[in-house]
């Protein structure tokens, strides 16, 4: 199977949340993290979520820096890597803010088709999958049409999906410096769980930024 290299970069709380029990985005990063996001974004073909996060955060996923948005022009790349939401039934709401020009939505042959036509107007639907979005097969048709550096933003569903499926080469993990707390707050990765032949990973490096630690893993 081809598909692109997969990295999820995310940040969490020192213990190990991501957003609030009510799944309210809490702002973790700081100005440096921030700034090496839009790197991240910049250097990358594609930018992935899954419809919890843009149904809980409402993000754009554009890159920000002007300059390097121009980067990418001069290098014969569009201004804005593709954005892409994997939504089972449709459910990204026609107003949502990482609709438009360069926008996919990856739907299950399943999805409503009153759902699909409100959502045809802001972007390209893909559909892959009977009753949920068939991931590998998604990465596959990505790769097809020129994806070779594929950006994971959460949310811990969609982490863990693409973790148990053996599709992520490489994590970057920022711990702020908070305690979130609750047990009903999303962690990294939820999901069921393994319960035997955890995923092993390598660190490959550990740097400060602003008032955290930003580690890079790498996946066996």
């Amino acid at each position: 199977m081809n598909r692109p290299f997969v990295f999820i970069n995310s940040a969490m709380s020192a213990d190990g949340k991501i957003s609030s029990r009510d799944r309210r985005q809490i702002r973790i990063s700081g100005k440096e993290d921030l700034m090496r996001v839009d790197e991240l974004r910049a250097a990358s073909d594609a930018i992935m979520v899954g419809v919890g996060t843009v149904l809980a955060d409402d993000p754009g996923l554009r890159v920000k820096s002007r300059i390097l948005r121009e980067k990418r022009k001069d290098m014969g790349q569009l201004k804005e890597p593709f954005r892409i939401v994997t939504d089972s039934n449709a459910r990204t709401p026609a107003n949502a803010k990482i609709l438009g020009p360069g926008c996919m939505i990856a739907v299950s042959y399943s999805a409503p088709e009153e759902r699909l036509e409100r959502l045809r107007y802001g972007c390209e639907i893909i559909k892959c999958g009977t009753e949920m979005v068939d991931l590998a097969g998604l990465l596959e048709e990505l790769y097809n049409r020129g994806v070779r550096r594929l950006m994971v933003e959460g949310g811990a569903r969609l982490n863990w999906s693409l973790i148990e499926l053996g599709l992520v080469d490489e994590i970057y993990i920022y711990i702020g410096g908070l305690i979130i707390g609750g047990e009903r707050a999303p962690s990294l990765v939820d999901g069921p769980g393994f319960r035997n032949s955890f995923p092993r990973l390598s660190l490959q490096s550990v740097q400060r930024l602003d008032e955290g630690l930003l580690l890079q893993w790498k996946l066996h």
